[in-house]
């Protein structure tokens, strides 16, 4: 009964990214069956350096770049995880730069190069930099790559994206050439200065396999069929450049939406065949595994039984039926002949309240919804059919039929906050307040809705459908949050009216619309 490793252990091609990682099969044992589950963890070790995707880098500053200005550098790979994963950046000592270490969102560090002092072209026209990254295992691995920073001519206004961090959902079955979303800047200065052209920073070869930009548009599109099950986001680093050189930086989020594109598949793990006709009630007749590689609802499974045996009955039933529509047909067989073994079928009772919801037609064992139903109202019920003979006396048997109710998206989202009707004359409008100091990121309000529904179809996004200033507000796409996308200014208006959609996730999608006056 020992378990042994059988070859060489690699976590990172078994597990890739994954903070957890483990191996898990069931072990089945004969005579008395049993299956044992046994699940193996697998633990990093500190065998990967960090690595830069190319030795050396370009970067164009202006001599006119203010001192404390900010550049996104380059982000290491490591495929280590936890503590032996990349923790710092390090950069060769100068008397310019400074490098400083930010984590994301996603716990994921990358380095910001900031100048501390401030550039002069006529005294030194480029510097090369070495930048180290180290990760934190005992000892501790590194690696390096070059940075060639050249110092350009006054071009004093950087290119500013309408949102730091932009965020879209694509399903997986999304054709190759659909659009992911559109990145925009902005660039006060003229001329070629003003001029953008839209790309992505160093992005990993398996990203740039699957999505393009355009250079003037700034359309992100789909180049390479996407797979739930492989990858289920994916983050681009865009960056827009101007004429002049300098250069600004957004993310780009990308969840990836699973489609029910893969079928349930059934391993029979143990099989008692023949069975004995005098085997009780409740013997183990077989043991299944069953598995979907999908996830969300489209990964779970049920089991049914097709043909005829002594077992209970599951049937489906999506809501807003018609009334007298088809649920499921019983059937019933007798041995003996004529009278003796003509089978009619009855309702014999079941669980509190059902009797109204189904009839049974006493020839065809056939069972009817007597009435729509309402997932919202009713999620299950089940009733007992009985099949009798026109013998004398009567022989009768009684099988359970338990009904589900599968809801469908009949229920649009419901704003909570803001207050339906805000703004009318029977309720005034409630204004939320902002500082004129506000930065990027500052807490706005939040956007609260519910939908009656369940599953995929009661899940919410948010997005703005209407701004007196578009880049100056933002919205979570599930969250509700209105957040700030830029600091406010003195110049932007005093009063603002932003209007939020609020979609549930199912094609065609319900909405509701929720107005904010800020």
């Amino acid at each position: 009964g020992n378990l042994h490793v059988s070859e060489r252990l690699d976590r990172e091609e078994m597990c890739g990214e994954s903070v957890s990682c483990s191996v898990s099969f069931e072990a089945l044992v004969q005579n008395p069956l049993n299956v044992f589950h046994v699940e193996v963890a697998i633990q990093d070790v500190n065998d990967n350096a960090p690595r830069f995707l190319r030795d050396s880098f370009q970067l164009e500053i202006s001599e006119l770049t203010p001192p404390g200005a900010r550049f996104y550098l380059v982000m290491a790979e490591d495929a280590d995880v936890g503590s032996n994963s990349l923790q710092g950046y390090e950069l060769e000592a100068n008397g310019y730069f400074a490098v400083e270490v930010k984590e994301s969102q996603d716990g994921s560090k990358f380095a910001e190069l900031v100048l501390r002092r401030a550039l002069d072209r006529e005294s030194e026209q480029s510097l090369r930099l070495v930048l180290t990254a180290v990760d934190g295992g005992d000892p501790p691995l590194s690696g390096t790559a070059q940075l060639c920073i050249n110092v350009t001519d006054a071009n004093d206004n950087p290119p500013v994206f309408a949102q730091d961090r932009y965020r879209a959902s694509l399903r997986e079955d999304a054709p190759p050439g659909s659009t992911v979303l559109n990145v925009s800047a902005s660039d006060a200065d003229a001329g070629t200065n003003a001029r953008i052209t839209y790309g992505f920073r160093e992005t990993p070869a398996k990203v740039l396999q699957k999505f393009a930009v355009e250079a003037e548009s700034g359309t992100i599109r789909l180049q390479e069929a996407l797979d739930f099950e492989d990858t289920r986001a994916f983050s681009l680093a865009v960056e827009a450049r101007d004429g002049g050189g300098l250069v600004a930086h957004c993310k780009v989020e990308v969840e990836v939406v699973d489609v029910n594109d893969n079928a349930p598949e059934i391993t029979v793990l143990s099989l008692s065949s023949p069975v004995p006709e005098d085997a009780p009630a409740g013997t183990v007749v077989a043991l299944l595994n069953v598995r979907d590689r999908d996830s969300g609802e489209n990964g779970q499974v049920w089991c049914e039984l097709s043909g005829e045996a002594p077992l209970s009955m599951v049937a489906y039933v999506a809501e807003n039926n018609a009334a007298g529509a088809p649920v499921v047909r019983v059937r019933a067989r007798d041995a003996d002949a004529g009278a003796n073994g003509r089978v009619s079928y009855w309702l014999a009772g079941g669980s509190a309240g059902a009797a109204p919801y189904v009839s049974v037609e006493a020839r065809s064992g056939a069972v009817y919804a007597q009435r729509s139903f309402d997932y919202e109202q009713c999620r299950e019920f089940a009733v007992a059919v009985r099949a009798q003979d026109g013998g004398a006396p009567a022989r009768s048997s009684t099988a359970t039929v338990r009904v589900f109710v599968l809801d469908r998206n009949d229920n649009a989202p419901r704003v909570l906050w803001p207050a339906a009707g805000a703004g009318a004359a029977s309720l005034p409008a409630a204004f939320e307040v902002v500082p004129r100091s506000a930065e990027a990121g500052y807490l706005v309000a939040k956007v609260v809705a519910v939908d009656a529904d369940a599953g995929r179809n009661a899940w919410l996004s948010y997005e703005l459908v209407q701004a007196s200033e578009p880049a100056l507000f933002r919205v979570g796409l599930h969250s509700g949050e209105v957040r700030t996308a830029r600091a406010v200014s003195e110049r932007d208006a005093a009063k603002q009216r932003l209007v939020a959609v609020v979609k549930d996730h199912v094609q065609p999608a319900l909405s509701a619309t929720a107005t904010l006056h800020v």
